[in-house]
């Protein structure tokens, strides 16, 4: 199944603790269907000092989020919005707002 969100998106949660919360698509895990927004969902690790970390201590960072729990936000309306998929004459695939109709990328 092919996800219609992107690296470099930006993403808006809908449901959960963090609902509201607007940020930029860090990575996306396509098999395990989640991504990771930037600064949502953050968790605390506890890491032992290393050559990244020489300090070590308690780290935060962002976890990753279920898909289904997350809309793409339209770069044109600036509106949270489904995803309609064109298809061009040349057969490549094409995303749309449902909202305004405009092409994202």
């Amino acid at each position: 199944m092919g996800l219609r969100i992107k690296k470099g998106d930006t993403a808006v949660v809908i449901t959960g603790k963090n609902k509201g919360a607007r940020g930029r698509v860090l990575v996306v895990l396509p098999e395990e269907q989640r991504l990771i927004v930037e600064g949502v969902n953050k968790i605390k690790k506890h890491q032992k000092p290393n050559k990244q970390y020489t300090q070590g201590g308690i780290i935060e960072k962002e976890g990753p989020l279920h898909i289904s729990n997350t809309m793409l936000v339209c770069p044109k309306c600036n509106k949270p919005t489904r995803i309609g998929v064109t298809l061009l004459s040349d057969g490549r695939k094409q995303r749309t707002c449902r909202k305004c109709k405009e092409v994202i990328d």
